[in-house]
């Protein structure tokens, strides 16, 4: 296993610009999510890595050893793709070992035995004498996920693999690859613009976008503080509520969603104005008034995943979402008063160039 580090990397097609500048590690033994919307550069910086493009300046190093000029093939990498890459008229076990057997070290048992793994991780065992033509596209892609891992390359790519199969499907390659992850412990980078998948898979997530990395962390703490009002739009479903031009008086702030002014942080006291973000699930519904509530009147309510409820508010001219359990959504009615609070600890300060410095 090695670390991957890209220094100074930039990208250019024509006059349109891909990546601008990244320097970001790959940690070895890691799953490093790249997690952005269409056109961000999270394929690109994959393509580079793997030597299917050339960067226009900046360095690729696998390790200390810079591999730039190196073929894909050199590169000792496995990749899998959105659509399956399987080799028809032989049968599942056959395609795996195919790859093993260029590498005359290995003994017969050897292959077998990294066969037998894989088959085993990704509950394959049933499917191993089966001809490809007999299965479906979720399992064909299980099988071209084996074959790279049965290779056991430095580095294991993935390109959006689970993208184009069917919704069951979909959900068992998501287990299955989270198990593998966890077994194997290869560095691998997985592009992916579902954030479901970053947040399932990922040991950490490269957040792009418009060809820089605006953050990178672990799932959970780049979900719950949020460098920017990007990553508190892109992650989350809903994203936040946010809040613009909330205007700054001697540190402190007022508006529609507090009873009383709130301190704001040191970062942003003498800022004229900022930007409030809190996440749905951090707004509170209360039938009784309380010491931080606010009075709020519900505009909307709609059952999500998981059975809860979002549900929309109206405080004064500020409008709020907030996602409740099923217990409690199914006793709002639309139309009806009720009060709200947004706890402080979970309301997010930004900048007016979206910067967060937190409350």
């Amino acid at each position: 296993m090695i670390d991957i580090t890209v220094k100074n990397l930039t990208k250019k097609f024509g006059d349109f610009t891909a990546l601008k500048g990244l320097n970001m590690t790959f940690p070895a033994g890691m799953v490093t999510c790249l997690l952005g919307p269409s056109g961000c550069g999270k394929t690109t910086l994959m393509r580079i890595i793997a030597g299917l493009e050339t960067p226009t300046t900046g360095e690729v190093y696998f390790g200390d050893k810079v591999v730039n000029r190196l073929s894909t093939r050199q590169r000792n990498i496995g990749m899998v793709f959105q659509y399956p890459v399987v080799y028809r008229g032989i049968n599942v076990r056959q395609n795996i070992e195919l790859p093993l057997t260029e590498d005359r070290s290995l003994t017969k048992a050897e292959r077998d035995r990294r066969i037998d793994e894989v088959l085993d991780i990704l509950e394959m065992r049933d499917a191993a004498d089966k001809d490809i033509t007999e299965l479906d596209n979720g399992t064909r892609q299980k099988v071209a996920v084996a074959r790279q891992v049965a290779r056991q390359p430095n580095i294991i790519l993935f390109d959006e693999p689970i993208t184009n199969v069917d919704i069951n499907s979909k959900l068992q390659l998501k287990r299955a690859l989270k198990e593998l992850f966890t077994r194997l412990k290869q560095t691998v980078i997985y592009v992916t613009h579902d954030q479901t998948e970053a947040m399932t898979l990922a040991d950490q997530i490269a957040l792009m976008n418009e060809g820089v990395i605006t953050q990178m962390n672990s799932p959970r703490e780049l979900y719950d503080e949020p460098n920017d009002v990007f990553a508190g739009f892109f992650l989350g479903n809903p994203g936040m509520n946010f809040y613009e031009n909330i205007v700054v008086k001697e540190g402190k702030v007022s508006c529609a969603l507090f009873p009383t002014p709130v301190e704001v942080a040191s970062a942003h006291v003498n800022h004229p104005t900022v930007t409030l973000g809190i996440r749905p699930e951090y707004v509170r519904i209360t039938a009784s008034q309380t010491p931080l509530a606010v009075r709020a009147r519900i505009v909307s309510k709609a059952i999500v995943v998981g059975g809860q409820y979002l549900v929309g508010l109206k405080a004064g001219e500020i409008v709020a979402k907030a996602k409740v359990p099923s217990s409690a959504g199914v006793a709002l009615d639309v139309g009806s008063e009720v009060w709200v609070e947004f706890p402080i600890e979970h309301v997010r300060v930004f900048s007016h160039d979206g910067a967060q410095a937190g409350v």
